[in-house]
């Protein structure tokens, strides 16, 4: 797995929604109450099992993770660990491709 430490080149949400309203001339409000409301559209259908599929940028998807026994080290013990659902984003093919030919030209 890789981490990325935290560069110029990250954007947080607050320089998208700048970027954004620069791109379009939509004031900054306007802007933040959008992207607030699809995050809240996105969160709001997988915490009710739906799945969010965006064409050409990727799926939001619901996981489930089946019922496990781990250890917990410290006391030597078994949990049980029960069945859950978990939070994924899955890339589409064109964004993927986009990105790998993107970073090459920049380093």
């Amino acid at each position: 797995m890789y981490i990325l430490n935290k560069s110029k080149s990250d954007m947080t949400k607050a320089e998208i929604i700048t970027e954004i309203s620069s791109k379009t001339g939509i004031e900054k409000v306007d802007v933040q109450e959008t992207v607030e409301a699809f995050f809240k559209v996105v969160k709001s259908s997988m915490v009710g099992g739906e799945n969010v599929y965006v064409r050409g940028f990727g799926s939001f998807v619901v996981k489930k993770r089946a019922k496990k026994t781990a250890r917990n080290i410290s006391k030597n013990t078994a949990i049980i660990i029960p069945e859950h659902f978990v939070p994924s984003f899955k890339p589409a093919k064109t964004f993927v491709e986009k990105v790998k030919t993107g970073n090459k030209a920049s380093k």
